[in-house]
């Protein structure tokens, strides 16, 4: 893989991407086992919501394994399906991390004590920061947006402490996120925001709802309530709310996961409509929105 500079260094192959820890890496990511067997460290799965622990790690081979999907893999694998996310954008993804984070070498597999709480929340505040300010403009979202929605979350990682753009979720967790970091704070789950409206409008991710709510601010806006999903894996989450509504508009990626749930979301009712084709030719709607220097031209939501 052709090197690009980045920082100090330069992109990683996957093969390096791959020999990272998974266990460190959960860690980071707010997971922690909720049993160690010898080698084998068990979670409670982060692709869906459960009370038995179904996903394991062998920190011996460094894999997982998803026992409710059936499948698993090496840390590229399970980045590709927690972020919903493509090869390439988890090369940049990781590439960006540890430029931000020397990695620290795979340890000799051994039996440790579960720590509580690896991401921890220290504070949280209105948006102020300059550079979350600049990172937030240049995905084209205005800052009173961010600020309406979001606030400026202060975090520790073990001995690291850092700050990110934070929406909290139902549960009282947040996904983060700034110019280096994706992560999210345990636990996961999605985000509803109910104004009374008969319609609702679902987003795959903090920054396509963000790019919405940015681009209606300049238009008449209907009253509407809104979901973010926060990984496609809770859309099956989100239904029971969702099909409360006489018009539900889903605004997701145009991957195949997010076309796949489209389309499997129509078959279940007709209320569903997928809104994407707004941007098609485009992954998603921020993508779209950055894009296109004057988005509202093209815009038409009905």
């Amino acid at each position: 893989m052709r090197e690009r500079t980045r920082g100090n260094g330069g992109l990683l192959t996957l093969a390096q991407i791959k020999e990272l820890d998974i266990v460190d890496y959960l860690l980071e990511l707010g997971f922690e086992p909720d049993k160690i067997r010898s080698v084998d460290h068990w979670y409670l799965s982060p692709f869906r919501n459960e009370r038995t622990a179904s996903f394991k790690v062998n920190r011996n081979l460094n894999r997982w394994y998803d026992h409710g999907l059936g499948s698993g893999g090496n840390l590229v694998d399970f980045a590709i399906l927690f972020y919903q996310c493509t090869v390439r954008e988890v090369v940049n993804l990781f590439s960006d991390y540890l430029s931000f984070h020397k990695p620290r070498p795979r340890p000799i597999p051994r039996v440790i004590h579960v720590t509580k709480s690896p991401l921890e929340i220290l504070s949280t505040a209105t948006l102020s920061s300059e550079l979350l300010i600049s990172y937030i403009s240049s995905r084209c979202v205005f800052e009173e947006i961010a600020k309406r929605y979001c606030t400026q979350v202060n975090y520790r990682v073990g001995d690291r402490r850092n700050f990110a753009l934070g929406l909290q979720n139902d549960s009282g967790g947040y996904e983060l996120r700034n110019s280096f970091t994706k992560l999210a704070s345990s636990p996961k789950d999605i985000t509803t925001i109910d104004v009374g409206a008969s319609t609702v409008s679902v987003f795959e991710g903090m920054f396509d709802f963000l790019s919405y709510k940015t681009i209606m601010n300049q238009t008449v806006e209907v009253p509407e309530n809104h979901v973010i999903l926060n990984s496609i894996s809770l859309f099956e989450r989100s239904r029971s709310f969702l099909e409360r509504h006489s018009q539900i508009n889903l605004y997701l990626d145009r991957d195949t996961a997010g076309l796949k749930c489209s389309s499997v979301a129509k078959g279940i009712s007709e209320k569903y409509n997928d809104a994407s084709l707004l941007y098609d030719g485009f992954k998603d709607l921020n993508d779209w929105l950055t894009a296109s220097p004057k988005p509202l031209r093209l815009l038409n939501l009905s």
